[in-house]
């Protein structure tokens, strides 16, 4: 009885469905988040009759063949990597990227991570740094004695000092793109590691081609649609009820012939 193993396979994809949906609907408040969506892919085939095998001696050829299929699989969560929303929040170092690109940030080991969280802060030494005190990178230290601070769309950070009248140039915000940004791996805390998958990271300055530009003040908010993520977990749960249906009458059919 096929179906069995079919309607279970049906089933534990649908189950990982609602957890892709449920992720979202989990990350609806979280600064740059990017939806996910799960793509499937049918299990192998068994063929009882081989499309284009000969039929008869008189030489006929099977047209279509009789091919069972044994299911469905979770091939790959995506990533939607689309512009989410701004949000003003008035903090001097609260950054948003309208466009491509990620923030770099400079990680314990020494390795590079990647996000579009853009929310910023200054530790003890005057380094622009995440909420978990990463170094934004290229690394750049605001003076203690700035009286204003403003970063331009370019990504160039501009200080006022007490007793000068000129702007002064502290250091440059640089964002990195990649030619495969659904290769990129999570590993949470809205960071993304460059794998073999996505390419090594093509590192400019904002507003360069290719490159989106800054937005200082502002946070870009989770790409998620609520109505879009319970429309889909409506239809995963109806999919999901509808496979294991298909378990019932299966087994009612096998009672069937036991009791015969």
């Amino acid at each position: 009885m096929r179906a069995l193993s079919i309607a279970a396979t049906g089933m534990l994809a649908q189950q990982r469905n609602v957890e892709v949906v449920s992720n979202n609907l989990a990350n609806m408040n979280t600064t740059g988040y990017l939806r996910r969506r799960p793509e499937f892919h049918d299990l192998l085939y068994q063929n009882l009759r081989r499309p284009g095998s000969t039929a008869s001696d008189s030489g006929g050829v099977v047209p279509s063949g009789v091919q069972l299929g044994l299911g469905v699989k979770l091939a790959a969560v995506y990533r939607i990597h689309t512009q989410g929303n701004v949000a003003a929040t008035e903090n001097t170092f609260d950054l948003a990227i309208q466009g491509k690109g990620f923030f770099q940030v400079e990680r314990p080991d020494g390795e590079a991570a990647y996000t579009r969280d853009g929310t910023f802060q200054l530790n003890a030494d005057g380094e622009i740094v995440t909420h978990d005190g990463l170094v934004v990178l290229p690394g750049i230290t605001v003076p203690a004695d700035a009286i204003d601070v403003s970063i331009n769309q370019s990504g160039e950070v501009l200080v006022k000092q007490q007793g000068q009248v000129a702007l002064q140039n502290v250091g440059q915000i640089q964002l990195a793109t990649f030619a495969n940004e659904a290769g990129l791996e999570a590993i949470g805390s809205n960071l993304l590691l460059e794998t073999p998958a996505s390419g090594a990271a093509n590192v400019g300055n904002p507003q360069d081609p290719g490159f989106g530009s800054l937005l200082q003040g502002f946070l870009e908010t989770a790409n998620v649609n609520a109505v879009e993520e319970i429309t889909n977990l409506i239809s995963a749960q109806r999919a999901y009820e509808m496979n294991s249906k298909v378990i019932q009458t299966a087994d009612e059919m096998m009672s069937s012939l036991s009791n015969r």
